[in-house]
């Protein structure tokens, strides 16, 4: 072992409480707790506010109508229910290999491995949208409107691979402050609107109000299609929330920090992405939005407030590297996980002297310059298949996360395990439900036809990937296991 890698430590037998696990993780070895509560409380909410907000809300409002609301308002339901059946399971047992090293607790191996890979597949067909969306925002200013995509897109991915690489502290301060900003561009937003609603301010040449909506064919103008069709792209909008069970891993007193910063995560959603697009309905016809322009950055050149534009292109900007930083760091300590238990590239279970799992970071880093490259080759659909990819990630992801909770209640009813003072509600029925509600999302994508329809049905390759994948690893995933036991 040289001086720059930090190999995992034996970890202690398990401790005398009923509660405890008797899984020991080897991947929670060498981590440093320099995650505050700040930290977690800021993490947890910018994980759940991105552009799908800020600029996916226009082209989704200009389809579905008002009705949108109600997309936001049930996708944060069951975003909550599987962030708060992620906290369980943390305060059961913290891990920084999260949903992974609970899914080889209560699945196997193959569940971890499975796990696992669709985690990254997620992440790093994001890390293409967020690098390139960094640059083509950038792209706004005059001074860098010379400037190659493909430098702006390097510089984007240089600074924020630079923060997760030194330590977890650069990267939770810098989390902190991406949150910090688009939360204060939210709250700025709803407090003008609701003056705008209140004292029926002219906009544009409308006037906030109901009659925007009664006027304009109502809550569904389009029907109710529209609004369930856009269910698959608002999941992808709650990506990133399951990120605060990752960091659990790397903070003092999980048990203290993460009921509060899950338990805030419903209203924040409520407040947030319902009540900004409530108010960006009273504010105007749902026909003046439109997915070009963020729909704040529409309201704010309606009212003719200078600068505004520049303002939100900021915010935007924000919440792409925000999502960039949020991926390198959780997909770091996931392939950690698994590569310490076989099933992941033996370079990326490999840390730094400052506690970083530099390998699996710089591996999704590599995705992202990689889908720098071919987009600038790729005509735009292929470009939309990349994001749709990272939608199945994601619910793949959150199905792992409800069916890890549902053994360990299992597990629990047959007194194998104690589970702690903080639960999911309702269960077992809530995680049917939430699975049920995921494979809904699957049949409403493939009902959308174009883009979505072909990776809906690229599901036998993806498959097909993991399980070829699993026989080239599963020699090495025995031999690591008949190690450690």
């Amino acid at each position: 072992m040289t001086d720059r890698v930090i190999a995992a430590e034996p970890l202690s037998a398990a401790p005398a409480d009923p509660a405890a696990s008797p899984h020991v993780d080897a991947g929670d070895a060498g981590y440093r707790k320099d995650l505050k509560s700040r930290h977690i409380n800021m993490i947890a909410i910018g994980g759940a506010i991105g552009t799908g907000l800020f600029l996916g809300a226009g082209g989704r409002m200009a389809s579905a109508g008002p009705s949108l609301f109600i997309a936001y308002a049930v996708c944060g339901v069951f975003a909550f229910l599987v962030v708060r059946a992620l906290g369980e399971l943390v305060l059961y047992r913290p891990s920084s290999g999260a949903f992974v090293s609970y899914a080889r607790e209560f699945m196997g191996e193959k569940g971890a491995y499975t796990a696992g890979w669709l985690y990254f597949l997620n992440w790093s067909t994001t890390a293409v949208a967020d690098i390139t969306a960094a640059a083509t925002y950038a792209h706004f200013w005059s001074m860098f409107s010379d400037v190659p995509q493909w430098i702006l897109a390097l510089i984007a991915l240089a600074v924020v691979l630079a923060a997760n690489l030194i330590s977890v502290k650069y990267f939770g301060e810098m989390e902190f402050w991406f949150a910090i900003i688009k939360v204060a561009a939210l709250v700025a937003f709803m407090l003008v609107g609701i003056f705008l609603v209140v004292t029926s301010h002219d906009v544009g040449g409308s006037t906030p109000g109901l009659a925007n909506i009664a006027d304009h064919g109502g809550i569904f103008p389009n029907g109710m299609m529209p609004m369930l069709l856009l269910i698959q792209g608002v999941v992808f909008a709650y990506a990133s929330v399951e990120l605060c069970g990752v960091a659990a891993g790397e903070t003092e007193n999980p048990e203290k920090i993460m009921p509060k910063a899950i338990n805030s995560i419903m209203w924040r959603v409520g407040l947030f992405y319902v009540g900004s697009v409530i108010l960006l309905a009273l504010i105007l016809p749902y026909t003046a939005y439109s997915a070009d322009q963020s729909p704040f950055v529409t309201v704010f050149d309606k009212l003719g407030v200078p600068g505004a534009a520049g303002v939100m292109n900021l915010v935007v900007l924000t919440a792409a590297l925000s999502s960039l930083n949020s991926g390198l760091y959780s997909t770091g300590r996931i392939l950690r996980s698994m590569s310490l238990a076989g099933s992941a590239p033996k370079f990326t279970g490999v840390m730094n002297k400052g506690g970083v799992p530099y390998g699996g970071i710089l591996l999704t880093a590599g995705f992202g310059v990689v889908g720098v490259v071919l987009n600038a080759r790729m005509p735009e659909d292929a470009f939309e298949l990349v994001l749709n990819f990272a939608s199945i990630g994601i619910i793949g992801t959150w199905a792992m996360i409800m069916i890890c909770s549902l053994l360990f209640v299992r597990r629990s009813e047959q007194g194998r395990l104690v589970r702690p003072s903080y639960r999911l509600p309702w269960a077992p029925y809530t995680q049917i439900v939430t699975l049920l509600f995921l494979g809904s999302v699957l049949v409403l994508m493939w009902m959308d036809g174009g883009i979505s329809r072909t990776t809906v049905n690229c599901l036998p390759l993806i498959a097909a990937a993991l399980v070829g994948g699993w026989f080239l690893v599963r020699g090495r995933v025995r031999q690591t296991a008949g190690t450690r036991d």
